[in-house]
């Protein structure tokens, strides 16, 4: 995957993203940067299979700014579960600087990658832990955070800590419905504007 010109990266996110989400210069140019980081560790890290530009900027950015445009009002605590390059935690804490973003991360090398790619957003931080580590922390202190967001991660994954992360939940992935057993009652989808089966489900712990 080449790096593309700052000009090019910058108009396709804007097209792909008009009337869904406003950016500013500087958002644009810190989605930028993280796509330049992306590209340079792709090459010996398996960040991401996709590896057109119309369609990363659609499949990662556009997603997880469709989240992040849905957000509700006011500074709230985020997390991400199994962020991997950065989906959708990392365009969340650029374009809600009033939120504090954790990203979890298992996979120590990806893990290594976002702390990188976070070294200047100063509203996020990177856990280097199993999601069911981070929720056993978070119940002994009794300190939740507001809400979980995820990306094509699968249910039987998240179902072990997210009840016990965050009284809400945000998830991106495709037509599979959420398991009643997950312990959260969950709007219609919303179908996300880029392909076909893409959805946007929005609960709250039941």
């Amino acid at each position: 995957m080449s790096i593309w010109v700052s000009a090019v990266f910058r108009d396709l996110l804007r097209d792909r993203l008009r009337g869904i989400a406003e950016l500013t210069d500087e958002q644009a140019a810190a989605l930028e940067s993280h796509y330049n980081l992306l590209v340079l560790w792709n090459r010996t890290l398996n960040l991401t299979t996709i590896r057109d530009l119309p369609e990363v900027i659609e499949r990662h950015y556009g997603e997880s700014l469709f989240l992040a445009a849905r957000l509700p009002a006011g500074p709230l605590r985020i997390v991400d579960v199994g962020s991997g390059a950065g989906f959708p935690g990392l365009p969340v804490a650029v374009y809600r600087p009033d939120c504090a973003v954790t990203l979890i991360e298992s996979h120590q090398r990806k893990a290594v990658f976002l702390k990188e790619a976070a070294r200047d957003l100063t509203n996020m931080r990177v856990l280097a832990r199993r999601a069911e580590q981070v929720a056993g922390q978070v119940n002994e202190k009794n300190d939740e955070f507001d809400l979980a967001v995820s990306r094509a991660v699968s249910y039987s994954d998240l179902s072990p800590s997210l009840k016990a992360l965050a009284p809400a939940a945000y998830l991106l992935g495709g037509a599979e419905s959420a398991p009643d057993d997950m312990g959260f009652v969950w709007e219609s989808p919303v179908p996300l504007p880029w392909g076909k089966q893409r959805f946007l489900r929005m609960g709250r712990r039941s």
